[in-house]
């Protein structure tokens, strides 16, 4: 078994890889959410154990960039201080599998280790649906009624984030930030990609699944 501890906490850190050790799991270590996410673009585990509070980006934005940007599917055990009723329930939305409070019993941790490798990889982190529209993010393949639409890495960005959020509104703000991030394009720009895609999943059908919210933004409809 292959796990990833990400802690800022040295000690911590180290003390559990020495006893997870013992049972013959290798360790690798991530001390802040951006390390871990640049490991976890190459590298697989069994497991993930991840601290919320941590310099850079904490456990809950990193556990959410991991699901829904990299789609990344290995088990993760949140291990934190944070015992209040809002942060488990902010961690098992942002897709966390298993929450353990510290300090804790290391048979416990590796228990629940154990028990989270043995249930696998999540299945529902890879294929997103809606309507009659399924998005494949490892392999970027997308169909509606079965047929494959094909799209350019933006447009495919665009509508990931649209069905992952469908039916809601999402924002201009909100595509512009998740899919370029603090290099916004020209509105020209985002309009021109938004009527590609909507004409990319019309393609064949008499109906439009691709709305514009005057004002507002876009969704995803029935």
């Amino acid at each position: 078994m292959k796990v990833l501890i990400v802690d800022d906490n040295y000690n911590i850190a180290e003390t559990i890889a020495d006893y997870l050790s013992l049972t013959d799991i290798t360790v690798d270590f991530a001390y802040n959410g951006l390390a871990a996410i640049k490991l976890l673009e190459s590298e697989r585990f069994d497991v993930i154990i991840m601290d919320i509070m941590m310099p850079k980006f904490d456990g809950i934005a990193t556990v959410t960039k991991l699901r829904d940007e990299l789609r990344c599917d290995t088990p993760i055990l949140f291990l934190t201080a944070k015992d209040s009723l809002a942060d488990k329930v902010a961690a098992f939305k942002a897709g966390g599998d298993d929450y353990l409070l510290k300090p804790f019993a290391m048979e416990e941790l590796l228990l629940r280790v154990q028990a989270l490798s043995s249930r696998g990889a999540r299945q529902d982190i890879a294929e997103l649906t809606f309507a009659d529209i399924t998005v494949d993010s490892k392999s970027e393949r997308v169909t509606r009624a079965g047929y494959v639409v094909k799209l350019s890495r933006i447009q495919f960005k665009i509508l990931h984030l649209l069905v992952k959020k469908a039916p809601q509104i999402v924002t201009r703000e909100e595509v512009i930030s998740s899919i370029w991030g603090d290099q916004p394009p020209s509105s020209d720009a985002l309009r021109s990609h938004i009527y590609s895609l909507r004409n990319a999943l019309n393609r064949g059908f008499t109906d439009s699944r691709l709305e514009t919210v005057h004002g507002q933004g876009y969704r995803i409809k029935n």
